[in-house]
């Protein structure tokens, strides 16, 4: 793997390799069934009504199980919780594929089926960033989540687009047919990896030991419940109502669907770019620039709040895909270096659970409060928080890094099971 640029170095070790490969294939099979599953939901008849049973069926299980997936991940190992995950999600997809070639995709029919997607969602999440520091080593996380975030988010672009005209012109039965078959790419990824044993973490016996003593990993670490913090008020006040009511103003003054899809396009856009320039590249003072740069997070609201032409509200949505990945890079990195990797599951659980939980409160309200005092203003506010929080979060944070004796060692020392490509009694 010598012709293998200096910046993407991360990608000449075998294992990083053969998991991203598996992840990317995967994840664009994912970006493209959210299209057909909304197709096959209003062909069928469902409507705008159906449709959220569906979606509201697959987010749950997410939000309820996050935590006790990342207990799984540490307590069976990551790879092992990830090789179920994407068996589940595999056989719901093709599961769905068959209903809806038979003709009897109804609306609970399918929501049975995303509530059981969720569910290997919500152990797959968790287990995600644990798996990473037994891939690389620890100089080179922050260039494998870096390229994981442009994996996501270049999905997140090209998948959408590729499934409306798939959907259009062979049906959704297909597009869930192929993302089945993602799943089973990296289902295969995942098995071939050798990853490290790794002994026990210091959690007493039993599930409600294991999660209070991630729960005491994640509450200590006032840099990382303070970040979460802010991330959740961020998903609450800002973007929940970014994404209800950023349409409403796009259809009004910005083109309609094809402006939004613009809009989105340019954030998707921003992020891969981000991440490609983050690539090979080390921040000095990691947590301060994670927390300076969540500022960026203000641009696309602003921008909508001030009634900006269509250009100027790309270009902002361009700068919040910056922040997204470099953000999320960063502190993710932060995480997998300054928590012990036996608790990397459950304190992963704790992180996504804690910034994401009130975000389906700020899409339930954002359409009330708009119809109150007006798109502009509550949009405007939004903005307006993200900064002060970035300026608060920084004055109580941004002095002092975590302390670097936190550090883990570099996992991948751990003896690999032997004669079995690392499937052995177990990959803690």
């Amino acid at each position: 793997m010598k012709s293998i640029p200096r910046r993407l170095a991360v990608l000449r070790g075998r294992e990083f390799r053969l998991f991203f490969t598996g992840y990317a294939v995967s994840l664009f099979g994912s970006s493209m069934a959210s299209v057909a599953v909304a197709f096959a939901v209003l062909d069928g008849g469902g409507g705008g009504s159906g449709l959220g049973v569906v979606m509201t069926a697959r987010i749950v299980p997410i939000v309820l199980l996050l935590v006790l997936g990342g207990a799984a991940a540490d307590r069976l190992g990551p790879r092992r919780v990830m090789l179920g995950s994407d068996a589940l999600r595999c056989a719901t997809q093709a599961a769905t594929a068959a209903l809806l070639f038979a003709g009897h995709g109804t609306v609970w029919a399918l929501a049975a089926l995303a509530a059981l997607w969720g569910l290997g969602e919500a152990v797959f999440l968790p287990a995600l960033d644990a798996l990473l520091p037994r891939l690389v080593p620890a100089a080179d996380l922050a260039d494998a989540n870096a390229l994981t975030g442009i994996a996501r988010n270049g999905a997140a672009v090209a998948g959408p687009a590729l499934a409306g005209l798939l959907t259009a012109t062979a049906g959704s039965g297909w597009v869930l047919l192929i993302d089945a078959a993602s799943y089973a790419v990296g289902l295969t990824a995942l098995a071939l990896l050798r990853v490290p044993v790794l002994p026990a973490g210091a959690g007493g016996p039993g599930l409600i030991a294991e999660l209070r003593d991630g729960w005491d990993e994640f509450r200590t670490r006032r840099w990382l419940w303070v970040s979460v913090l802010q991330g959740c008020l961020f998903n609450l006040l800002v973007w929940a109502p970014f994404l209800v009511l950023g349409p409403v103003l796009a259809r009004e003054r910005l083109g309609g669907a094809s402006g939004w899809g613009a809009v989105m396009g340019a954030y998707g856009a921003g992020a891969v770019l981000g991440g490609l320039a983050l690539l090979g590249r080390r921040a000095r003072r990691p947590l301060r620039a994670t927390l300076a740069v969540t500022a960026g997070w203000a641009l696309p609201s602003g921008a909508l709040a001030l009634g900006g032409p269509l250009p100027l509200v790309v270009l902002a949505a361009a700068g919040a895909g910056v922040t997204s990945i470099v953000s999320g890079t960063l502190f993710s990195t932060l995480v997998q270096r300054h928590v012990p990797p036996q608790a990397l599951g459950r304190v992963g659980g704790y992180v996504t659970l804690g910034a994401f939980a009130f975000g389906p409160v700020g899409l339930a309200l954002a359409g009330p409060l708009a119809s109150a005092v007006g798109a502009g203003t509550v949009l405007g506010w939004g903005a307006a928080w993200q900064l002060v929080s970035c300026a608060a979060v920084l004055a109580v944070l941004g002095r002092r890094e975590p302390v670097a004796a936190e550090a883990p060692p570099d996992v991948r020392t751990a003896p690999v099971p032997s004669g079995d490509g690392g499937r052995g009694p177990s990959d803690r």
